[in-house]
């Protein structure tokens, strides 16, 4: 069986724009309305199911998450990587979507029990990175952060690439911070989270102003 979650967009070029190198990803959002139902069932009953019957048939049966890395191009929907676990910057918009017990689902993945209905907030989601200078090329790290501690409730921050010393937040990675908003709409989402984004203070992360462009 295979259980679909919820989409999300990544965001994979460095820039604005959808300019300069691609990245791990710089930021996400979730749900995706230019992908459309039927591009939806196209993913599972072409690609996602027989990914996995194939797997039983050459006999390695998966069992876990696995991220189908899809892309929308003129001509359908094309596979671009499969990943054996969550994938990175969309899970952390993905999950927090989530309303059901995530522990059930595992669980019911684990032990081959029946799995319990999956529900999702209607409530949407958006992040945007924080990243080190110079990523996803050379960088240097150890630069202290500041505002984390002043964010507003409904903000969520992910930390990627964080060390703490003295009891102070420094960079310690290339992506550094995910900080992701709530809202009714993506608008709403996207305004929460880059508000978060340009209140934290650092004097080596940059970031994209224009995560979730295309349905804005």
């Amino acid at each position: 069986e295979v259980y679909p979650m919820t989409l999300s967009q990544d965001h994979k070029r460095a820039y604005d724009g959808d300019k300069g190198p691609n990245t791990g990803g710089m930021g996400a959002y979730s749900p995706v309305p230019i992908i459309t139902d039927e591009d939806v069932d196209y993913a599972m009953e072409k690609i996602m199911k027989p990914v996995a019957a194939a797997m039983v048939a050459e006999g390695c049966p998966f069992t876990g998450v696995l991220y189908g890395g899809l892309m929308k191009a003129p001509s359908g929907v094309k596979v671009i990587e499969f990943s054996c676990r969550f994938g990175d910057p969309g899970t952390e918009v993905v999950l927090p979507r989530l309303a059901s017990d995530i522990y059930d689902i595992f669980s019911a993945v684990a032990d081959h029990t029946p799995m319990p209905e999956i529900e999702w907030r209607r409530e949407v989601t958006m992040g945007f990175v924080m990243a080190s200078k110079g990523y996803p090329g050379s960088y240097e790290k150890g630069f202290e952060i500041k505002g984390l501690d002043r964010l507003p409730e409904d903000i969520r921050v992910f930390h990627m690439g964080t060390s703490v010393k003295d009891g102070k937040y420094h960079t310690s990675g290339g992506r550094v911070l995910m900080v992701v908003g709530f809202g009714s709409d993506l608008q709403e989402a996207h305004d929460k989270a880059l508000a978060a984004v340009e209140s934290i203070e650092c004097d080596n992360l940059f970031y994209r102003r224009d995560i979730g462009w295309r349905v804005l």
